[in-house]
């Protein structure tokens, strides 16, 4: 029974990062409530909604500056990705120094870690994302990292699941 619990959450999320998912179905739903008040600059703080890891990462001034590096990127316009259209940016976000994303790699949905102010690694495979979640082509994976419908709810409270 466990077996059968397992493949059907590796199913779903295989269908949430696949890179043919419609732009336009990205997560939404089942709102939390999540404070970065305390969140300092540089700092990566994972929460779980709905099942899957989701990153806040409030980006330091050396980060953002970092995202105009867009050689190699596989999708730098994120003409592709999932996300809400109010975050096809070059932050992928509503406010440049807050990015939110789904913590799975698009590839085979491991876990990426933060690789200091570069951006993201994935162990499995060495797919690779810059700090706004934008994928390199030099791994596996060929689609950004999700992002989530999320709004702020006042300056230091942000709402997952719910459209701005």
């Amino acid at each position: 029974m466990l077996a059968a619990g397992v493949g059907a959450v590796t199913a779903g999320t295989a269908v949430l990062l696949s890179p043919g998912c419609s732009p336009s179905s990205y997560p939404h739903g089942s709102r939390l409530a999540v404070e970065i008040g305390d969140l300092p600059h540089g700092k990566l703080r994972t929460v779980e909604w709905k099942g899957l890891p989701v990153w806040v990462l409030r980006r330091t001034t050396e980060q953002l500056a970092a995202l105009a590096q867009e050689s190699g990127l596989t999708d730098p316009e994120s003409r592709e990705s999932v996300q809400p259209s109010v975050c096809r940016n070059r932050q992928r976000s509503l406010r440049p120094e807050l990015f939110v994303a789904i913590g799975l790699c698009t590839h085979l949905g491991c876990s990426p870690a933060l690789s200091g102010d570069s951006g993201f690694l994935c162990p499995c495979h060495a797919s690779r994302y810059d700090l706004a979640g934008r994928v390199f082509k030099t791994g596996p994976a060929t689609a950004n990292l999700v992002i989530p419908a999320y709004r702020f709810d006042g300056e230091n409270r942000l709402l997952l699941g719910v459209e701005a």
